[in-house]
């Protein structure tokens, strides 16, 4: 790896169900994950770039890859939280690239934004079947623990998906307490909407996965 390389991880996602959304929705969705992306810059030190495409379709470059999974489900919870009938597929890959990203991601031509839209497509096209919404272009436990949180995080509820949001945020993490006064809700609501969507498991996965990608 050169000086001029660098690792990084790609997102690329396509809302489902765009169609029946309407144009109002679906410009609902792309504003909540925009928002999401530039809350998650103050994660990776840097902009996402985040870029809309081909209509329904949008795309991110995370500068710290080994928070692939955790952004992907943040993306997911920023979706929900505007409605059970919002969500998308994501496709995820790994990879060096050489230089700086460009503003617009679609002008991106490095390996790793192809095979995170193939990821995607794959899930889309190629694996119906098994019902993926999320996936991850490696081999092991990342490529299977993307699945399994894809079908944890698939069936969240907007009222599992606020507090979810302040939750997966990776090092400041907020207290029930504090993401309760946030949302106007008790204590209570919170904890049971939190535990409803399994987010304990889901962090003790998120810190494996990070922790053991950061010896890499």
């Amino acid at each position: 790896m050169t000086d001029k390389t660098r690792k990084i991880a790609v997102l690329t996602g396509d809302i489902v169900g765009s169609t029946a959304l309407g144009p109002e929705k679906l410009e609902r969705a792309f504003n909540a994950l925009k928002d999401c992306a530039e809350t998650q810059a103050e994660w990776m030190g840097e902009s996402l770039h985040f870029t809309r495409h081909r209509g329904d379709g949008w795309q991110v470059a995370l500068a710290e890859p080994k928070y692939a999974l955790r952004s992907a489900l943040m993306f997911r919870a920023a979706l929900r939280s505007e409605g059970s009938e919002f969500d998308s597929y994501i496709g995820i890959a790994e990879g060096d690239i050489t230089g700086p990203l460009e503003s617009n991601l679609n002008d991106q031509t490095d390996g790793v934004f192809t095979k995170s839209g193939q990821m995607l497509e794959w899930i889309k096209v190629e694996a119906p079947q098994l019902e993926l919404t999320l996936g991850h272009a490696s081999a092991g436990a990342t490529s299977a623990c993307a699945v399994l949180l894809g079908q944890m995080s698939q069936d969240w509820t907007p009222a599992q998906a606020a507090p979810l949001i302040r939750m997966l945020h990776p090092t400041d993490t907020p207290t029930y307490t504090e993401i309760a006064k946030a949302l106007g809700k008790s204590r209570q609501t919170v904890a049971k909407a939190l535990d409803s969507a399994g987010f304990r498991s889901i962090y003790s996965a998120l810190i494996d996965i990070e922790s053991n990608k950061s010896h890499v």
